[in-house]
């Protein structure tokens, strides 16, 4: 029999529940919080009913979702449904914001029972079958990249199942860091062409030299240097996939040697005569604003309207905050295989700073700081000492003021300091840690910049390393 667990003092809710589902259900009552998960340790419970204030016992700084985790823990597939007064529904609200399936409020209605337990059940059954054929799609290996709670995510995804199959050419868009080329690879391997190469090719780390070169191959003599025929990445990717990752910093002519082949379906080696065939899928993904770009006279227009026949967008982790836990889970998964350290969780006090930062460097800067903190760690989880003291402060938060113990000119120094470590980490990442260009975009020069790096303890090496 199903079980049912009632976490509540308010005797009238618990004899309703009681009532409303003791022929379908085991009911269980407690009246706290390590009472409740105490019991959870030691059965099986599909639904838990909580009162918000037996939730909020020893809750820190109003966090439903650090208190509603160690019952995911106890039992992750649990369904919580909140329960309050009316003068706390606001609170309730919070609870099912942070994760709990539902909440009702008192005096509660045998009906409202009825029909939220049922309600919630099936729901569960629709989402198994629609995780069933979402499988049958997805290949084994690719299911922990799918996991999402993310309403941007499941669209996204759709999206990604549906252009797989075809040979369009697709236009990734989003900030540094989102991991444009792990979806790249993702629309590849659940591709026609997944048994053909992957090539990936990051435009913008190439000379404008050698683009063409490397892009499209060269005879011998072509230039200086070209001592023997080169073949490039368009005709090593036929009859697969090639991925131009930051498309938006290619020079003028090789945009038209891509229009030539986006239209044509041929190119020609530089040097060369011969038109060649290719029977390629392109990938192309950036972080600037190509329309803009074109406006601007810096793209053509025609190149960016060939590119952009199936665009998608990937949105920052700030915007999908609920897949937090489930992306944590896949990098402590991934550090175990290149080290025997049996670290298997993340503290809450971590998992809190992690849901208030603005993460700009986005799932490459998680991944970052979860292998610094991996190789300091000592435990069996990651504590707050194992990250930088910054995590635990926002970039810009409010500035804490006790009584007067700070005079103004204090204030603003600190909200200055804050301001500009923030700015240099958003600089730093958009250039990729380099310090010439993000000198020149700041209006300083890079001994200065360097000054400032040192003051805030930020390295270039932190941002060099940001996936697109």
């Amino acid at each position: 029999m199903k079980g049912v667990l009632v976490a509540s003092k308010n005797q009238s809710a618990c004899d309703a529940i009681r009532t409303s589902l003791r022929s379908e259900y085991r009911i269980d009552g407690v009246s706290s919080k390590d009472g409740c998960l105490e019991m959870f340790r030691k059965k099986r419970y599909e639904f838990l009913f909580i009162d918000v204030e037996v939730l909020r016992e020893s809750m820190l700084n109003n966090n439903y979702k650090t208190a509603l985790q160690p019952f995911w823990h106890a039992y992750p597939t649990a369904q919580i449904i909140a329960m309050s007064s009316q003068e706390m529904i606001r609170d309730a609200v919070r609870a099912v914001k942070a994760g709990a399936s539902d909440y009702l409020t008192y005096p509660v209605n045998p009906d409202e029972i009825n029909y939220i337990t049922q309600s919630i059940y099936e729901s569960i059954i629709m989402e198994s079958e629609l995780d069933y054929f979402r499988d049958r799609f997805w290949q084994e290996d690719s299911l922990e990249i799918v996991r999402t709670r993310s309403p941007l995510m499941k669209r996204l995804f759709d999206k990604v199942r549906s252009v797989a199959p075809t040979k369009s050419t697709v236009l990734l868009s989003g900030e540094t860091g989102t991991g444009k080329g792990v979806l790249a690879k993702l629309i590849h391997q659940h591709s026609n062409r997944k048994d053909g190469t992957f090539i990936s090719v990051h435009c913008g780390a190439i000379p404008d030299t050698l683009l063409e070169s490397e892009l499209f191959g060269h005879e011998k003599g072509a230039f200086t240097g070209a001592v023997r025929r080169k073949l490039g990445k368009f005709e090593i990717a036929q009859e697969g996939t090639i991925f131009l990752d930051e498309i938006g910093t290619i020079t003028p002519s090789a945009q038209i040697k891509l229009l030539e082949i986006l239209q044509d379906g041929t190119f020609h080696r530089v040097g060369g005569e011969e038109m060649i065939e290719a029977n390629v899928r392109v990938i192309a993904a950036t972080n600037a604003d190509l329309k803009k770009m074109c406006e601007a006279g810096q793209f053509r227009k025609d190149l960016y309207y060939r590119l952009n026949v199936f665009p998608l967008e990937i949105p920052p982790l700030r915007e999908r905050m609920e897949d937090i836990a489930y992306i944590i889970d896949v990098i402590l998964k991934r550090l175990k295989k290149f080290d025997l350290k049996e670290i298997h969780d993340v503290h809450p006090h971590v998992i809190d700073a992690f849901g208030k930062y603005s993460w700009p460097g986005n799932i490459r800067e998680l991944e970052n700081l979860m292998e610094r903190a991996y190789i300091l760690e000592a435990s069996p989880i990651l504590t707050p000492e194992s990250f930088p003291n910054e995590l635990f402060t926002s970039d810009l938060s409010p500035i804490q003021v006790k009584g007067i113990s700070f005079s103004l000119a204090e204030v603003r120094h600190r909200a200055i300091e804050q301001s500009e470590r923030f700015y240099l980490r958003e600089l730093l990442t958009a250039n990729r840690g380099r310090i010439k260009e993000t000198a020149e975009a700041a209006g300083i020069s890079t001994r200065q910049l360097h000054k400032l790096m040192k003051k805030y303890n930020i390295t270039k090496e932190e941002f060099k390393t940001f996936p697109s």
